[in-house]
This record gives structure tokens, C-alpha cells and sequence, in this order.
């Protein structure tokens, strides 16, 4: 029979999934650490919160490894409490009750005050925009609203998440000062779809007015863009961009495939042409923007026409970021009503050869950056390198500056001008055109008696 453990109650909170999710765990944390809780971020504590991601099949099966793991660990006597909230607890929570019952309990994505009050916490209203953040001191994401109104048919996040609901821009701005204070300086708006934002409560929208407002913030440097929608982008966004130095030459816009036919059956809105020219008009206006998006291969109906439609689109397209997920069948989508016929090999050879085919973009790119100077933000000391991002650049998915650091010192959370001396597929090389040298540790010489 297990015994409770006797240590004082540390709340260890588990985060998986998006930045979404990270943004909710560090709210989460914030609420806690305003009731004087002991809390930490994937650290031990006796009492587990696992804030879990229900995307697709990938997600859903690396969230329900983790709540086996730390039940386990409750079994064994490691743990006292595990609680699990997230995309997956809302999707699942009548299943995984029935499956997983040795769990405390199971909460909601909308369902904080509930959480709060099982870990013996109050909700506290008056944090707005409060919370502890676990990235790096020098950037932090910006959650500017919640939930989705797009009917994409293989996407199940607004059954997760609910409805789109923006956040109010001085609101915003207020939690943008917060983190200026604490030292951040590079702010990651994030969303289901940017671009939708404001709808609901200006009736326009009104993301460049956001960001108008978000560039006066003192201390921030760097604001950047991630998960834009293509159908109905509203182009004034582009124009702040031109125009404002801190809002970065970079977006990200999930395009997810380019066949009309596909795009009409995923419910995007969109078709090739109108994709392409979207495309072309971004370089226009903004020929310096890093463009970063995301696709889908073997959804269902893709034939190797459709496939070979894509990868000659790629190529030609020549992004500077690029990632390829394989369709995952996910029941109550519009898309599930649709046959999965295309064999999970045949989806990661598609996906595997878009890949090879960034690769070698990526590559060419990199190299025309030899030789170049950029503004660089260093996020880490890792070995003997220094690793820092430019502004077309974004942390844990895009290409990292590595800058030798055996004989200078980089302060990390700084800015720097690094001159690129060498590039790689998803690499540069760089070294600094002003740094201080690395400090001489002194010898502390001791006189003999």
C-alpha cells in the first residue's frame, strides 16, 4: 500500500503541445504563484499538473504516454496528486476517465477557476496578463486571442478550444509592458488565426492597429508574427511591417496544400492562383520578409498528380521556412467523413521528399547570407557555441545563428551584429563585428608562510 509523501507541496506543472499551450501553463503558474504556491516548470514536484495537446495522433499519443508515466509514478509513491488539463482533457474527457481513472481529475481549456480550486488556489481576476513565463528571459509569447472560426475540415482545434474571441488591444498592451519589465524583448503573437483578429470585437480587422500600438511598448525590440490565415489577410499588417522597425520581417502562414481541388475539400477558401499571387504580393510589398509555412501531404483523395503539383509549387516558391506534417484522421472533423486512402508509408515518403526538396532551398539561401552582417539576439550558451536568431528567425523551429565562444563572451538576451562567416542547411555560422573578449579567470595565488 503506497504512503503519502511527506515533502511540502510543489506543483509540477508538465507542458506538451503548442505555444498556445505554454502560454496557458505560464498563466496557470502565474494564478498559482499569486496564491504563494510552490510551483515549477517540468521540475519534481508531489503534486503534477499535465497540460496536455490533443492535435493529432502524434500529440494525442505522446499526452497519454505522459499521464501513464506520472500515474505510474502516483502508484509508486513518487507522486501524490495528478491532475491533467489541456486539448486533449477537453476533446477526451469522458474516454480518458473511463481509461485512466486513477487521475485526481481531468480539466478543459476553459476550465482554469476549476483547476485552481483542486489545487487549493483561488482564481485571481486582477492578473491580467500576469504570468511565469518559461522561455527564455529575452522573448515570450503574446496569446492575442483564443479559439477558432475557420471550418478547415481536418482540424479539431476549434472542438478543443471553442470559438474565435480576441483579447482587447489595451489589455494587450498592458501585459506587453509587464514583460518588457521582467527584460523581455521580443514578443511572439500568437493565435488560431492572427489575422481574424478584431472581428469580434472592432468589427474590422484590426491586427495592424495592434500592432501600432504594441511597437510603443518600451524595451520591446523585436514583435513577431506566427499563424496567419491566407484567405482574407488583411494586407495594412504588411504596410506596419514596411514601416516599423520592430515589427520583424517574418509570418507565419500555414498554407497546408496548393491543389484547388484539395483546398476546396479542406474548406481553406482559397485556390492555387489566389495562394501564388497572395504569395508574390507579400514579396512585393515586403521583398526582405522570411516566409514560413506549413503543409499537409496524404490527405484524403491526394493523388500523386496532386503530390507532384506541391513539390513543383515548393520549388518554385522557394520559402525560407518550411515544415510537412502527414494528415492525421481525426474523428468529428468535417474531413473524417472522407476515406483515409492514402497508406501512412506513402504520406511519410511524400513528406520526407518536401523535406529534401526545403533542404536544399534552405541551403542555397543560407549561403547567399555569407558574407552578410545581421542583427542577432542570443538565446543560449550551448557547448562551446554562443546560439542566437536573427529577425527572420523563430525559437525551436527555424535556423539558429552558432557563434564560437572559446575566446569572446555574448551576453545572452542581447543583441548583436554578427557577420555570417558560414552556412549549412538549418545553420549559420557567425562571428561578432564588436564583442568583448572573454574574461581571464585569474589565478588566486596564495603566499606561503
Amino acid at each position: 500500500m503506497r504512503t503519502k509523501s511527506i515533502k511540502k507541496n510543489r506543483i509540477n506543472v508538465v507542458t506538451l503541445g503548442c505555444s498556445k499551450n505554454v502560454y496557458d501553463s505560464e498563466v496557470l503558474m502565474g494564478q498559482l504563484r499569486a496564491n504563494k504556491k510552490d510551483v515549477v516548470h517540468e521540475q519534481d514536484g508531489n503534486i503534477v499538473v499535465i497540460n496536455t495537446c490533443g492535435f493529432i495522433d502524434n500529440a494525442k499519443e505522446e499526452s497519454v504516454n505522459t499521464i501513464l508515466e506520472y500515474v505510474k509514478q502516483k502508484e509508486e509513491g513518487e507522486v501524490d496528486k495528478v491532475f491533467v488539463t489541456g486539448c486533449l482533457s477537453e476533446r477526451y474527457k469522458p474516454d480518458l476517465q473511463k481509461e485512466i481513472p486513477d487521475v485526481d481529475d481531468y480539466f478543459g481549456t476553459t476550465e482554469l477557476p476549476g483547476l485552481l480550486k483542486a489545487l487549493e488556489a483561488d482564481y485571481k481576476h486582477e492578473l491580467l496578463g500576469e504570468r511565469l513565463t518559461t522561455t527564455p528571459k529575452n522573448y515570450a509569447y503574446l496569446k492575442i486571442a483564443e479559439g477558432c472560426d475557420r471550418p478547415c475540415s481536418f482540424c479539431a482545434i476549434p472542438l478543443m478550444r471553442g470559438g474565435h474571441k480576441s483579447t482587447p488591444i489595451e489589455d494587450l498592451v498592458k501585459e506587453a509592458k509587464n514583460l518588457a519589465k521582467n527584460g523581455v524583448k521580443e514578443l511572439i503573437l500568437i493565435a488560431q488565426d492572427l489575422t481574424y483578429y478584431g472581428l469580434d470585437l472592432y468589427k474590422k480587422r484590426n491586427l495592424a492597429e495592434l500592432l501600432e500600438n504594441l511597437v510603443k511598448v518600451e524595451g520591446i525590440e523585436w514583435i513577431r508574427l506566427h499563424y496567419a490565415f491566407p484567405t482574407g489577410f488583411p494586407m495594412d499588417v504588411l504596410e506596419v511591417m514596411k514601416r516599423e522597425p520592430k515589427v520583424c520581417n517574418y509570418l507565419d502562414i500555414p498554407l497546408q496544400h496548393i491543389n484547388t481541388e484539395l483546398l476546396k475539400s479542406m474548406r481553406r477558401g482559397t485556390t492555387h492562383e489566389k495562394t501564388t499571387k497572395l504569395l508574390k504580393d507579400f514579396r512585393r510589398i515586403v521583398p526582405e520578409m522570411a516566409i514560413r509555412t506549413t503543409l499537409i501531404v496524404g490527405y484524403p483523395g491526394e493523388t500523386e498528380a496532386h503530390f507532384q503539383e506541391l513539390k513543383e509549387w515548393v520549388k518554385e516558391m522557394r520559402f525560407e521556412r518550411l515544415g510537412c506534417f502527414t494528415y492525421s484522421h481525426e474523428e468529428n472533423t468535417h474531413a473524417y467523413n472522407l476515406e483515409d486512402d492514402v497508406p501512412q508509408e506513402v504520406k511519410q515518403e511524400r513528406a520526407n521528399e518536401i523535406m529534401e526538396i526545403q533542404s536544399q532551398i534552405s541551403w542555397e539561401l543560407n549561403q547567399q547570407k555569407i558574407g552578410q552582417t545581421f542583427k542577432v539576439v542570443i538565446d543560449r550558451k550551448e557547448g562551446n557555441y554562443f546560439v542566437g536568431r536573427t529577425e527572420f528567425d523563430s525559437p525551436d523551429v527555424d535556423n539558429e545563428v552558432l557563434i564560437d565562444g572559446t575566446s569572446i563572451y555574448l551576453k545572452t538576451g542581447e543583441f548583436y551584429e554578427i557577420k555570417i562567416t558560414d552556412a549549412a542547411d538549418f545553420d549559420l555560422y557567425g562571428e561578432p563585428v564588436n564583442a568583448a573578449p572573454k574574461p581571464v579567470r585569474k589565478e588566486l595565488k596564495v603566499k606561503s608562510v
